[in-house]
């Protein structure tokens, strides 16, 4: 019985994260949303960069490498200062999943308002706000054209069974079914579905998941209109 208890306990200490320590050091940065702090790997939660051999368009339609671009960029604004990574999880390849960051700045939250990652909604929504704000003001790979990096894996792995994913841009109407669908259906950090007109107060700012060309159209897919 009790070799039995110690087993038990052993499983929990190795599934349940150590959120009370955080990991405190200098950073090397391995990719746009993974660090190493004093050799344990961390993945930034609730955003996702482009892979490091990744390509994008500029606004001009010219390829580069937006994987590379956001490393270099997350190295150049860390410096050398420590960084300071709050664990949450542990990821299927072990690695430390974590909030980081830089003198009190939120390192995933920075990425995320400088177009470098974008919110990694399938794990958290956590950094939606800062994302719309990237595509409004067409900064990092907003700029441009893209591909959302968990299509690019899934191509790359031969996920697609087509045609590959449609490459993405801030003009652009995800899911728009006609160019005078303007109706902009957002799911919020409560995962409230709320659909926005051109003359809502968050138009602008609001990131589009799906674009509705009614707003009956939008009802009818769940979404309803924001309150106030």
């Amino acid at each position: 019985m009790k070799r039995c208890t110690t087993l038990i306990l052993a499983t929990l200490a190795f599934t349940i994260p150590a959120h009370a320590e955080p990991i405190v050091g200098r950073a090397s940065v391995i990719d746009g949303d993974t660090l190493e702090i004093r050799g344990t790997r961390i993945r930034l939660q609730g955003v996702d960069a482009p892979e490091s051999a990744q390509l994008c368009q500029d606004r001009a339609g010219k390829d580069y490498r937006c994987g590379q671009k956001a490393a270099l960029a997350l190295a150049d604004w860390i410096g050398t200062a420590n960084v300071s990574c709050e664990p949450q999880d542990k990821d299927r390849y072990g690695r430390t999943v974590a909030v980081c960051s830089k003198g009190g700045a939120d390192l995933n939250a920075w990425l995320a308002e400088n177009g470098h990652a974008l919110a990694y909604r399938e794990y958290s929504k956590a950094y939606v706000d800062e994302e719309a704000a990237a595509s409004s003001a067409k900064v990092g790979i907003w700029a441009g054209t893209f591909t959302k990096p968990w299509d690019w894996r899934k191509e790359k792995r031969g996920g697609s069974a087509s045609a590959p994913a449609k490459p993405t841009r801030a003009s652009d109407a995800t899911g728009a079914t006609g160019a005078g669908c303007t109706i902009k259906g957002n799911i919020n950090g409560k995962g409230e579905r709320i659909y926005h007109t051109a003359s809502s107060r968050m138009y602008a700012r609001t990131q589009a998941e799906q674009m509705f060309c009614s707003e009956e159209q939008a009802r009818a897919a769940g979404f309803r209109a924001p309150r106030g």
